[in-house]
């Protein structure tokens, strides 16, 4: 059997793939959302706070710890009014906070 490899760039695999090219818009969208609310979040918090995934209206940002939410919950009724005035269609920003891995 003669094997060929063809290398190929993750741009094409997603172009010719529909299942990951949906997932890699919604990545690249939550991305374009955390960069767009940016400068409304505390300079010393926007290391803590990472994009998540999007289910529908309902946007999700990954924190590092819960005194980070606490801050962030806080930031929400703003955070998605501007993300609205950008054209993003977003009824809720839910919280979720990474757990710590312990490393042996």
């Amino acid at each position: 059997m003669n094997r060929r490899n063809h290398s190929f760039t993750l741009q094409q695999a997603t172009q010719d793939s529909p299942t990951l090219a949906r997932l890699t818009g919604l990545a690249m969208e939550s991305s374009a959302r955390l960069k767009s609310i940016e400068a409304l979040i505390p300079t010393a918090l926007r290391k803590a706070v990472r994009a998540g995934p999007i289910e529908g209206t309902v946007w999700c940002l990954i924190l590092d710890n819960n005194a980070i939410a606490a801050k962030i919950r806080q930031l929400l009724p703003s955070l998605e009014s501007h993300l609205r005035t950008k054209g993003w269609e977003v009824s809720a920003i839910r919280l979720k906070v990474q757990a710590q891995r312990l490393e042996p």
